[in-house]
């Protein structure tokens, strides 16, 4: 039979899987064969070209690479990227693929080195090739492939002459049968994009090497045994030797080797050198000794418990696609480690395997996943789905015995993944055999086995954390047959997938973390996901920007939904990172409500002792007070802490008091020299003393000037009662506002509600509030009271509003707002916010330095707040902003009692929050909102470089808003974090200065 790019079968003329060890373990020799390639791009797979031309006159291509991101960013001479999340972009037509189908035809010539061994076997090795490709040498067509995300070898012995310079030639389509198992929410993108190598294998070669290495808790005493064997040449045992010198310990593969070690985890992630060698090669691994089991339903590492902290990682790079670089991978393991991220599902494929390198080095736990998503077959409800076609049985079986073959060395690997929606069906069960088969030491995760028949453990996506709550209590909904229920039951339970950080979020994220401390047998979850995957382009105009699904003029795409990472595309942390890093602490520190701080020790296998836990007494930037703690707890320890008795409180001023502990980390210990740095945080929390004095009550006299209008302090108005000036600066905008630019979260309906947020606020006009004065006049004690409604269209709801100005003595600087709202009519179930938006004339406005008193650094919701801590912040209005790579709603400072602007021309603006209840609560402070642009143009543009200021200066100074939640996928705003509409009082001072 003709393999073509159509054929339902496995490689053909490769050499069987095995080991990859890391670059450089080996002593044989290698030969790069990355470089520039001669390339040229066909459209369709029947190219005409000879496989022995050698394109001398072609283009040139780097390899590795995506043939799409060849000139990127500025142009796209091979085709266009092309984002869709589930559904495929070509018709369901299994194993069919459209005859418009880009082929690029790769040549490179090689010569072997002078001083390449003789004897054994050379092979070519691709780390992946995307999506099916055939492999010629010098002319004649040895070998045909596929698995994107998987290696291949290719036995070119036998073809190869001395000294002899050879065409290697590779055709790669984009699209092919196995398109239709790749199907995982990525960017299509194309070629050759890991690298290339000659390996040579010498006799009695070392080419599978399969390291167990058990760690017994109970004794301290690691149980080493190496069996290797070859694969290429004559397949069998070799006879090798095997020493790890750091233990004295020497012995022959196939023996059992036991000695007292320090075991590997990912808060302790210790390696030993384990040398195996035979007269031909030595290969040197490191290894760490650690046991993974489930008990009573409880996953644990050497004996003890733990939770999965982690997220989805795809391989990205802005302008490299999936072709990351080896500082890519390490910059992506040090983020996670400095913000508290313990582990990592490689979605939805193996990941290059320097980054398993990486997490056996620095310390992360990993689920390995498989190559495989069928997502698209959803649509068609999962009908013609490999997944239970017997056709593609051998393929898949083979795709996870690839997986388990290259990587099982890793010590933190803890669970292998058979794939991500991909349905169920009867190749389920046949992966599970393959993989047990290979390896029974390590647990089987696959969500797509809803009822757990096949796994080890009970995986689910994006359930709410009222649900999880259920599951960790073993009091979800049973299923309907009795047996697989109380199997499932027994079973330790992981969000592969949850809290879903497109954009600003998640929200949430607390939640659910809580729920993961409650009950042992929640394992914890994957963070969807790590980065945003927006592509670097450049615009008609040379402006760089990040791109999502339709940038590239897409017909079918899913747009921005490739964006929702919690870092941005150049990987800078979003505001979303460092929220997770709060939720994630090591040693949280958590106030009670009996005004106690209680500090937990959430490492498993560490004490507190690392850490100083010091505190600070302080009020806005001063610092009245210092303190150290004398305290280490063991492992999964808590206490409660208060503020020493005899700690002398100030009396109430400008801004309050705060008792904030910290835990910090100065010093790295040994294992932790590569990443850590000094004064790392482990965890944070605080306690409000001292609340700020309240604001002396105005006594000033609203004036009527000659043209009808009035004055009141700082504040200018008209006749009507319309706010025209506010120190010194015109007034453009003022008015009471419950709107806000959607986020992406709002733009979609959350799990199992009807519609989205946005759209309710669009039904309810909150979009094009207008105002209507009912009346204006100054009231005995010398206030401007002004009586208005404010409603949109189309609707009898509608705030009524009293504002009432008052001069706070008769000198012109200073003047109190008193806000008071109410609702009427019927209301959505909830708004975006409440509060009044102002925009003043500022043509600097972007220059605008700001310093408040309130809740920082960064921005805060109020269903992701962990990060935020009281204190005196300071920014410029540029810095406020979060350039999301799709502009959204972003940049709340909450709890503010002061802020003070400083304007360019030396002038500048004092707000001061008094009195503010919602509803019948009574808060601290206000949400602070700055920006030098409009919410209708945050909402019009499609990315940060559009927004352009105008102007103006926009201030938000809500008493509330609405939280953010993950509706993008996933539940919505919970309960404790929506805003309804209620009424409103809210006091504000405005001081020029």
């Amino acid at each position: 039979m003709t393999t073509t790019h159509e054929s339902v079968a496995t490689p053909d003329g490769i050499v069987a899987p095995r080991f990859r060890p890391p670059a450089g373990a080996s002593s044989s020799a290698t030969l790069s064969l990355d470089g520039e390639w001669r390339f040229r791009l066909f459209p369709h797979p029947e190219t005409g070209v000879d496989r022995a031309e050698r394109g001398d006159d072609w283009d040139r291509l780097a390899v590795p690479g995506h043939w799409q991101l060849a000139e990127a960013p500025h142009a796209w001479p091979y085709g266009v990227p092309e984002y869709n999340n589930v559904l495929y972009p070509f018709p369901v037509d299994p194993p069919h693929v459209p005859d418009d189908n880009p082929t690029g035809e790769y040549r490179t010539t090689f010569r072997l080195p002078a001083d390449w061994p003789d004897g054994g076997r050379t092979l070519l090795r691709f780390e992946g090739v995307d999506s099916w490709f055939q492999v010629a040498l010098d002319g004649e067509l040895l070998a045909t492939s596929h698995g994107s995300r998987l290696p291949t070898e290719v036995d070119l012995t036998d073809k190869l002459r001395d000294g002899g310079e050879h065409l290697l030639a590779v055709r790669v389509t984009k699209w092919s049968a196995m398109s239709y198992v790749e199907d995982q929410d990525q960017w299509w993108l194309s070629g050759i994009f890991r690298s290339v190598t000659l390996e040579h294998r010498p006799d009695d070669a070392l080419d599978d090497v399969r390291v167990h290495a058990d760690y017994d808790h109970t004794t301290g005493v690691g149980t080493l045994r190496v069996d290797a064997t070859t694969v290429v040449a004559a397949p069998g045992a070799v006879a090798a030797r095997v020493a790890v010198p750091e233990l004295g310990i020497e012995g022959v593969a196939g023996e059992e080797l036991q000695v007292a070690v320090e075991p590997w985890s990912a808060e302790q992630p210790r390696l030993y050198d384990v040398v195996v060698s035979t007269d031909t090669e030595t290969v040197t691994l490191a290894v760490g000794f650690r046991t993974v089991s489930i008990e009573d339903g409880v996953f644990l590492v050497n004996g003890r418990p733990i939770k999965l902290r982690g997220v989805n990682r795809h391989e990205f790079d802005p302008l490299r696609g999936r072709a990351v670089t080896p500082e890519r991978m390490l910059e992506d393991v040090l983020l996670m480690k400095r913000h508290h991220i313990n582990s990592v599902r490689t979605s939805h494929y193996p990941p290059h395997p320097h980054f398993l390198d990486l997490c056996d080095r620095y310390g992360l736990y990993v689920i390995d996943e498989n190559d495989l998503e069928t997502h698209g077959f959803l649509g068609e409800s999962w009908a013609g789905n490999p997944t239970d076609d017997p056709a593609w049985t051998e393929v898949l079986v083979d795709r996870v015995t690839r997986t388990v073959r290259r990587d099982a060395h890793h010590a933190s690997i803890i669970m292998w993944s058979l794939g991500n929606e991909a349905g169920g069906g009867r190749n389920v069960p046949a992966m599970v055999d393959a993989v047990r088969a290979l390896d029974p030491s390590r647990p089987i995760h696959y969500e797509g086995d809803y009822s757990s028949d096949h796994v080890d453990v009970y995986s689910r996506m994006y359930a709410d954390s009222a649900e999880v709550e259920l599951i960790g209590q073993g009091i979800e909904p049973p299923l309907e047959r009795a047996d697989v229920d109380a199997r499932r039951r027994a079973m330790p339970f992981v969000l592969c997938e949850y809290a879903h950080a497109m954009g600003n979020g998640p929200g949430g994220l607390a939640d659910y973390d809580a729920a993961f401390d409650r009950h042992a047998r929640l394992l914890g979850g994957f963070i969807w996901e790590w980065i945003d995957h927006g592509l670097t382009r450049a615009d008609a105009d040379g402006n760089l920007f990040s791109a999502y699904g339709g940038d590239f003029g897409e017909r079918f795409h899913d747009g921005t939904f490739i964006a929702d990472g919690l870092l941005l595309p150049d990987r800078t942390p979003s505001p979303g990172l460092l929220e997770t890093a709060a939720v994630f602490a090591p040693i949280r520190i958590d106030a009670q409500p009996d005004g106690t701080l209680l500090v937990r020790n959430r490492y498993a296998f560490r004490d507190t002792s690392h850490a100083e836990i010091g505190w600070t007494l302080h009020r806005g930037a001063e610092q009245l007070a210092t303190g150290t703690l004398d305290l280490v707890l063991e492992a999964g320890t808590q206490t409660v802490v208060r503020p020493p008795s005899d700690l002398v409180l100030p009396e109430p001023g400008e801004a309050p008091v705060w008792w904030t502990v910290r835990a910090v980390q100065h010093k790295a210990e040994a294992l932790e020299e590569a990443w850590l740095e000094p004064g790392f945080e482990l965890g944070a929390g605080q306690l409000l003393l001292v609340e700020p004095a309240s604001l002396t009550a105005p006594v000033g006299r609203v004036s009527t000037e000659a043209d009808g209008g009035f004055r009141a302090g700082p504040a200018r108005f008209d006749g009507r009662g319309d706010l025209r000036e506010l120190a010194g600066r015109t007034v453009h905008d003022f008015r009471v506002d419950a709107w806000r630019a959607p986020t992406d979260n709002d733009r979609r309906p959350a799990k199992w509600q009807g519609s989205a947020d946005e759209e309710k606020w669009r039904d309810a006009g909150l979009h094009l509030l207008a105002e209507r004065k009912n009346g204006v006049g100054v009231s005995a004690d010398g206030a401007l009271e002004i009586d208005a409604r404010i409603a949109g269209p189309a609707t009898r709801a509608g705030f009524a509003t009293r504002y009432r100005w008052q001069p706070v003595t008769d000198a012109p600087d200073a003047v109190d707002l008193l806000v008071d709202l109410r609702p009427e009519g019927r209301w959505p179930e909830n708004v975006a916010r409440l509060g009044v938006a102002l925009a003043l004339d500022e043509p600097a406005a972007a220059e605008t330095g700001v310093r408040w008193t309130g809740l920082g650094p960064d921005e805060s919701y109020a269903d992701s707040r962990q990060a935020a801590l009281g204190g005196s912040w300071q920014h410029t209005v540029a810095d406020w902003q979060t350039r999301y790579t799709h502009p959204q709603e972003n940049g709340a400072r909450r709890g503010v009692t002061s802020a003070v602007l400083s304007f360019t021309d030396g002038t500048g603006l004092r707000i001061d929050a008094g009195d503010v209840t919602v509803g019948a609560r009574s808060q601290l402070g206000i949400e602070l909102s700055l920006r030098p642009w409009s919410d209708e143009a945050l909402d019009r543009a499609a990315h940060p470089h559009e927004l352009v200021p105008d102007g103006k200066l926009w201030l938000h100074l809500d008493a509330a808003q609405h939280g953010v939640g993950s509706a993008a996928c996933g539940p919505g705003v919970l309960a404790n974090a929506q805003l309804h509409a209620a009424p409103v009082r809210m006091r504000l001072r405005f001081t020029t200065l």
